[in-house]
């Protein structure tokens, strides 16, 4: 027994290309009232909401919400074919990928690897971004998966757990820190830093300062992490990165150490993200199990 009829995909379908109930109800010649009516007993149905309703603006799809309308306007459109006895023409399935720019290196050609295995059928495609650009990205449905750190997520997102990653000190060898198999932050707040230009990843391990009553100095910010090894391996400060090649030379042929920072608040966790937390497409759910197996070992 179908509990949705075809009037009501179409309506959600409306609501969404036009983005708000009065426009909707407009293009359909309907009441406001009666689409928002059918709307409602939709979601209750599927038991998540389909729209995040913000007051001032747009309503804006959930991911379920996306993927719901994707599949209402393929119904409609074959129940249209059915009345016209045309054939309907099958699509490709994709999936996008999002990775933080400074975990890049180490995991997104093996998470590529592993999804191009177990989806041989799926064209897989990626972005490498920043926090703001991988939020933006799944916010939007232009990611269905992200890595990343877990920080700035709220509620509304499902993350999943790969690992945790400790950060180190990047030093020359002649430091008189580099000696030592881990330092404690009270020891670094002595010495000039080398943070990351990502806003947020330098506000997060200010923080950690911040916390114990410290005030360091920055003395740079590096635009990418082997930047910040060149800077380090020159003596121009300390840099502090979650990511660390285990590389000993920097791109410039300089000798440098990444000591462990032992501090236990220090560690953070890289995670799988996405947006909603209602229930993942099948594609979605299948790629996570994949990628926390296949990425546990890295």
């Amino acid at each position: 027994m179908l509990y949705i009829s075809l009037r009501q995909y179409e309506y959600v379908c409306a609501v969404g290309r036009h983005g708000s109930l009065s426009a909707a109800a407009q293009y359909l010649n309907v009441s406001q009232p009666a689409l928002s009516t059918a709307l409602t007993r939709v979601e209750e149905h599927l038991g998540h909401p389909l729209f995040i309703r913000r007051r001032g603006a747009a309503m804006a799809l959930t991911p379920q919400g996306r993927r719901f309308i994707e599949q209402a306007e393929a119904l409609l459109n074959a129940a249209a074919r059915i009345e016209t006895s045309e054939s309907p023409t099958p699509g490709m399935t994709q999936f996008t990928l999002g990775c933080f720019t400074d975990l890049a290196p180490f995991l997104l050609a093996p998470a590529l690897h592993h999804l191009r295995v177990a989806f041989p059928n799926v064209a897989i495609s990626y972005v490498a971004a920043s926090f703001e650009g991988l939020l933006n990205g799944l916010i939007d449905g232009q990611i269905d998966i992200a890595i990343t750190y877990d920080l700035t997520m709220d509620a509304g997102f499902t993350r999943t757990k790969l690992f945790d990653s400790r950060p180190k000190a990047l030093m020359p060898l002649d430091h008189p820190l580099a000696s030592t198999d881990g330092v404690a932050l009270t020891d670094i707040a002595a010495h000039p830093l080398i943070l990351s230009t990502e806003g947020l990843s330098a506000q997060h391990i200010l923080g950690l300062f911040r916390r114990m009553g410290l005030r360091p100095t920055v003395a740079h910010r590096a635009a990418s992490l082997e930047i910040q090894r060149s800077l380090a391996a020159h003596g121009e400060g300390i840099g502090i990165s979650y990511a660390s090649p285990p590389s000993p030379v920097s791109y410039d042929n300089r000798r440098l150490v990444g000591i462990p920072i032992t501090d236990p608040d220090a560690a953070e966790s890289v995670v799988m993200a996405r947006h909603g937390t209602g229930p993942a497409d099948p594609t979605v759910d299948q790629a996570e199990r994949v990628l926390k197996e296949g990425l546990k070992q890295v």
